[in-house]
């Protein structure tokens, strides 16, 4: 056998990897979207089927992580070829749990559909199309590389949190001002969490291709803008009480 017959051969098994994280991630996008759109359109059964499609994901992972495990075995691969089997692994696994966060979103949905409309839910698919545009756009930087638009993924995340912050007020005044809206407020909360883990998620992929590309990871920790955790709203004053 020629040692070009086995590069070649060693490319393919590469690129098996890289053909199943971009089948991978075209899905997530496609569950995320899902996800959202039937929130906005309250439609319970659209959700439903974003909640089944999730094992699809699932058996993806099993495949990737078979093919990985052959190709360490067999091929035995060191510094960048090693790097990109690692780097698969780990994608492969925050793609299926950016699934599972997806199919907590449809989940919440189903809820939602049976409460009172609330106005904040198109401020949370905003949210949601910034982190979409974000796994589209590490995935893009995945296959071909790139490690510049990586680093832009990762700083992208700040807008996320920051909205994620401001929406996180919004929703405690419509529940504080209006009792009807607590059911409703809430879930739409824990809709909105699962949209940032996502963002955060993304970035970790940003973060291995730049390991994938340069060898270490990037300099300096990603500034975390998400204030959520921390975020006091004043309950309004009742009539007559002093302000």
């Amino acid at each position: 056998m020629s040692i070009e017959h086995i590069v070649t051969s060693f490319d393919d098994d590469l690129r098996k990897l890289d053909n199943i994280i971009a089948e991978m991630g075209g899905l997530a996008e496609v569950q995320l979207a899902d996800a959202i759109d039937a929130m906005l359109k309250r439609d319970a059964e659209k959700a439903e089927r974003v909640i089944e499609k999730d094992n699809l994901l699932d058996e993806l992972e099993i495949q990737l992580d078979a093919a990985a495990t052959e190709l360490l075995a067999l091929r035995q691969p060191v510094a960048e070829d090693l790097r990109a089997v690692i780097c698969a692994l780990k994608t492969s696994a925050v793609l299926e749990r950016i699934g599972d966060y997806a199919k907590n979103i449809a989940k919440r949905t189903i809820a939602l559909s049976q409460t009172a409309p609330i106005g904040p839910a198109r401020t949370v698919a905003r949210m949601g199309q910034l982190v979409q545009s974000m796994i589209k756009n590490v995935l893009d930087a995945y296959v071909s590389r790139d490690a510049d638009k990586a680093e832009d993924v990762r700083h992208s995340d700040e807008d996320v949190d920051a909205l994620h912050t401001s929406l996180f007020r919004e929703v405690l005044t419509y529940m504080m001002e209006d009792p009807r809206f607590i059911s409703s407020g809430t879930h739409l909360l824990f809709v909105a969490k699962n949209i940032e883990r996502i963002g955060d998620h993304t970035t970790s992929i940003a973060r291995n291709v730049y390991v994938l590309v340069h060898g270490e990871p990037p300099e300096g920790r990603r500034k975390k803008s998400d204030a959520s955790s921390y975020t006091v709203v004043e309950t309004p004053a009742a009539d007559g009480e002093d302000e």
